[in-house]
């Protein structure tokens, strides 16, 4: 119950960070420094959100994993491969794929370099992407919360 219990909070806070920085702090950036400023300042928070949402989704992905065990070790019938478990992997992804396909694709469309998509399409499809993994990550701690309760 213990590890359920951290694994709700650890998707909450996974939820808040990604609320955080690209609801209060990207946008307020761009509204108090000079948009090339702002702009490199938000590359790197948006950087370092990535890298702490791996070790959240690799975090959660371990206790996943161990939780689904647990259950099977009692005799209880389950699937190894769980709803929550599917939304952290496409969290997950969606956090790779950001970091190290968009995020490259971005700052070459930024120095001038061709690409197969302009900087502001570029920009808005990461944009989707983050708010998707965000969404997930909500359903996910939803989820845990609502699991807890029963």
């Amino acid at each position: 119950m213990k590890l359920l219990r951290f694994q709700a909070w650890l998707a909450a806070t996974w939820m808040g960070v990604m609320l955080a920085v690209g609801g209060v702090a990207a946008p307020s950036l761009f509204m108090a420094l000079e948009r090339e400023l702002a702009g490199k300042a938000a590359g790197r928070i948006f950087t370092l959100e990535a890298k702490l949402s791996l070790a959240f989704a690799i975090v959660l992905f371990m206790i996943e994993r161990r939780r689904v065990r647990d259950l099977a070790e009692s005799g209880q019938t389950t699937t190894v491969m769980t709803g929550n478990l599917l939304i952290i992997l496409g969290a997950l992804f969606l956090a790779i794929f950001g970091e190290f396909v968009m995020h490259p694709m971005i700052e070459a469309a930024k120095a001038g370099q061709p690409t197969q998509l302009s900087f502001g399409a570029l920009h808005g499809v990461s944009s989707a992407l983050y708010w998707l993994r965000a969404v997930l990550v909500g359903c996910l701690a939803w989820r845990l919360t609502a699991n807890r309760a029963e």
